[in-house]
């Protein structure tokens, strides 16, 4: 039970967020089309160089330290040139644009909106990261995975030792069983 109450969360936060994934059109009307946005934070020039080959990722984790804003992110070269890092956090990541020929560095925050905010909590993984507090959250899944399973056995074992709700029990099990091979093979 209290197991179940301190997992709470992340049952409740699934569901949500895949209401609002599921209805993503309704949401976008909601917010005229644009559920993620961003807005400048800052402008600044960088004055950091970087070797001539240097990778993306490479580029990201000198200007993230030399910003302060260590932490999970990814990165990418887009076609003009510029550095894209994406630094991420459960409620107002960053992005982080950097003109190499020029050191211009552009940092926007993305405004908060549910329907993000709940999408990327669904999304979000962990142990890809060098970063605890990202293991954390994996961690916190794994064992909402593991309760989850505990949970269902455990009322296997239940149902099985009440002779009584046996045949109820079998009529639920085809329904839900039935109801789950509908939607494997219709969607």
């Amino acid at each position: 039970m209290y197991l179940a109450l301190f997992l709470s969360p992340w049952v409740l936060i699934y569901a949500i967020s895949t209401m609002a994934m599921n209805h993503r059109a309704f949401f976008q009307k909601l917010y005229d089309g644009q559920i993620v946005m961003f807005e400048k934070e800052r402008e600044l020039t960088y004055a950091g160089t970087f070797p001539e080959s240097a990778p993306p990722a490479a580029i990201a984790v000198q200007i993230l330290s030399s910003l302060g804003m260590d932490g999970a992110h990814g990165a990418r070269r887009i076609a003009d040139g510029r550095i894209v890092i994406h630094r991420a956090h459960p409620v107002a990541p960053r992005r982080i644009t950097l003109a190499p020929a020029t050191g211009h560095l552009l940092i926007e925050k993305e405004v908060f909106r549910a329907p993000a905010f709940l999408e990327r909590m669904h999304r979000r993984r962990g142990f890809q990261h060098d970063y605890a507090l990202e293991d954390t959250w994996g961690v916190s899944v794994d064992t909402f995975i593991v309760a989850m399973i505990f949970w269902v056995l455990s009322g296997l074992w239940m149902w099985w030792e009440m002779r009584a709700t046996w045949r109820l029990g079998i009529l639920f099990a085809a329904g839900g069983i039935a109801l789950f091979a509908f939607y494997l093979t219709t969607l």
